[in-house]
């Protein structure tokens, strides 16, 4: 008998037997290769907190001084002490009767410093006070009410905040003088301009317009092409005179109007009265464009007046 056959037959059986076994050992054979963890995306709009020193010490100080030593066990004495253990609470005299209230106070942060130790930020308290009584008379003056405004600046230290960490109020406020104040820059209006010019009753019209509280409608005719501008809703003087207009070019002051397309900053000072009787001084800033022989408004307060596009450049880039 040929061993060919026999030999071939025991291959088959065993690589039938060793099959299973390889299999068995694969399974069974922990692999020597760690499994790795597979990153988790971050979503890329997601929001970054930022502590707000400021935002935290105008809070601080308004229950600091709603507080009252006391009453240590109060919600407003909790708050502070959760805000900043170390503080020292206030102690009100007796014959206050009462911490002031929210219609009576306001704070407003006005300046921040950051030191390398933490950062320190002022705040400006306005509240109402009862008038003192005159050393003379005993009395208040006349023509004047109960109570009086004040502004009142506070300090205010703290630590943390970076990266988005808590922030903490180190101590008490410490009450300091106002904020220096940077000298005023010199004014680039330097150019009379007549008021019965054909530039001076432009501005005057139109601002009698905006501060009648006029319809769009009524503001078209003084602004330029493009240019839309809305009134103050809340505005309604029943008069309006123009005090000042001054130009920071020779060009808006010359009797005649120049040609197309010259611009000129003017700042115009006007005086309105409102329907009480109340005078109110107020300042404008216009650019003004001339076109067609005459001045318009091209843009009020460097913002409050926005460019659209004209029916024209609309039409032309529908046809592209």
């Amino acid at each position: 008998m040929s061993r060919g056959p026999r030999l071939a037959r025991i291959g088959v059986w065993a690589a039938m037997a060793a099959g299973p076994l390889a299999l068995a050992t694969v399974l069974v054979v922990p692999r020597s290769t760690a499994a790795q963890a597979v990153p988790v995306p971050q979503a890329a709009g997601a929001p970054r907190l930022v502590a707000d020193a400021a935002g935290t010490a105008a809070v601080f100080v308004d229950l600091w001084l709603r507080a009252d030593a006391a009453a240590p066990d109060s919600p407003v004495a909790a708050a502070v002490r959760a805000m900043a253990p170390a503080a020292d609470l206030p102690r009100r005299a007796r014959t206050e009767s009462a911490a002031p209230g929210s219609d009576s106070l306001r704070v407003v942060p006005v300046r921040t410093t950051s030191t390398p130790d933490g950062w320190t930020v002022v705040v400006a308290v306005l509240t109402d006070t009862a008038r003192t009584p005159s050393p003379s008379t005993g009395q208040a003056p006349e023509r004047t009410s109960g109570t009086v405004a004040v502004a009142r600046y506070f300090a205010v230290s703290g630590t943390g905040g970076q990266n988005g960490g808590p922030v903490t109020v180190t101590g008490s406020p410490a009450e300091v003088a106002a904020p220096g104040t940077a000298p005023a820059p010199a004014s680039p209006y330097t150019r009379p301009v007549p008021a019965g010019d054909t530039l001076g009753t432009t501005v005057g019209e139109f601002l009698r317009a905006y501060l009648a509280g006029g319809q769009a409608t009524a503001l078209e005719r003084y602004l330029s092409p493009g240019v839309r501008l809305s009134a103050p809703a809340a505005a309604a003087y029943a008069r309006v005179d123009v005090e000042e207009v001054a130009a920071d070019t020779d060009r808006a002051a010359a009797n005649a109007v120049p040609g197309d397309g010259v611009r000129a900053r003017v700042r115009v000072r006007v005086s309105g009265e409102d329907r009480a009787g109340s005078r109110w001084p107020l300042v404008y800033q216009l650019e003004m464009t001339t076109r067609a022989g005459r001045w318009e408004v091209s843009a009020l307060d460097a913002g409050t007046a926005s460019s659209a596009p004209t029916p024209a450049a609309s039409a032309q880039a529908g046809a592209q």
